[in-house]
């Protein structure tokens, strides 16, 4: 991909489509998908909205026993932050023998209280790209020769590029904003070098939705950001409904829209554009898309992973 190819291309879709609606005509029996997160939030819309598509959806989940209890498809166990954790799911699914036509790397974590993992790796970072990276190059003997994996990203990378120098906070304060931003950039850079290596990529940004990746956010804190009032009703109009978050990750998965496309980060169920800051964090800014930051990424994961 070069950035050149990052632009709008008339899906016909937008902001209020939902998944169901991206997803009309598209018959995904004796498909398999794999899920992270897909038994709550817009993970959960996801897994339900693939289903009903004839997809066979396997959920990873780090509580087992609350993602049963939540969604009707295959569950496993997976903690994300836990790297031995990844390796055991995914070899228990490679022994399978079953193959992986749809991947959608939903699971996530938002602003957390500074905590360390693993060899002392910031948590957001660790959970949002380390255990993707891990859990992707572990299966990708699964994958179908047309697999599509999607990277769910944010328009919070917009707060902050990879910190090369500094990954994991040991030399400044700890910003969990900062991390979180970092950590969907990661996301971004991810799907484009991924594609470059071969295996069909895109990341996306699925909106504003109220979910329980806010809750390390206090209530004070969204009303002084303009999404509630008070009394926590919803005042910002620019939020979506679960339904409406779930559809550009469940797009990017399966449109034939995006058939010769490779690596693009999308949003409202388009192609975004390349952005400089803005206010709204629209569209994709020039460094979550660029080849040779993602090459440097992908090196330094392996590293980090090894």
């Amino acid at each position: 991909m070069t950035r050149e190819q990052q632009h709008k291309i008339g899906s016909g879709f937008g902001f209020h489509s939902t998944a169901d609606e991206v997803l009309a005509g598209i018959d995904l029996s004796g498909k398999l998908a794999i899920v992270t997160g897909g038994y709550s939030g817009i993970g959960l819309t996801t897994t339900q909205a693939l289903a009903r598509a004839g997809a066979h959806v396997v959920v990873p989940a780090r509580r087992p026993a609350m993602a049963r209890e939540s969604v009707d498809a295959e569950v496993a166990e997976l903690d994300l932050s836990d790297q031995a954790s990844v390796h055991a799911f995914a070899d228990r699914f490679l022994a399978s023998g079953r193959r992986i036509d749809l991947m959608i790397n939903s699971a996530g974590i938002m602003r957390t209280p500074e905590t360390r993992v693993g060899p002392g790796w910031e948590l957001q970072f660790a959970t949002n790209h380390l255990g993707h990276f891990t859990l992707v190059n572990r299966l990708r003997p699964a994958l179908v020769d047309d697999a599509r994996v999607v990277s769910v990203s944010s328009a919070g990378h917009h707060v902050s590029d990879i910190r090369w120098d500094d990954l994991h906070f040991t030399a400044e304060p700890y910003e969990p904003r900062i991390a979180y931003g970092q950590s969907k950039t990661a996301n971004a850079l991810f799907a484009v070098r991924l594609n470059a290596l071969g295996v069909q990529a895109f990341s996306v940004h699925p909106g504003k939705i109220f979910t329980p990746l806010q809750r390390h956010l206090s209530q004070a804190e969204k009303v002084a950001n303009g999404w509630v009032d008070e009394d926590g009703n919803l005042v910002d109009p620019t939020f979506k409904t679960p339904e409406q978050g779930a559809a550009t990750q469940v797009w990017a998965a399966t449109s034939p829209q995006l058939s010769t496309m490779d690596g693009q980060y999308c949003e409202d169920c388009e192609v975004a554009e390349l952005a400089e800051p803005n206010p709204d964090l629209a569209g994709v800014r020039d460094y979550a898309v660029n080849p040779d930051a993602a090459a440097r990424l992908w090196t330094l994961s392996e590293e980090l992973t090894r």
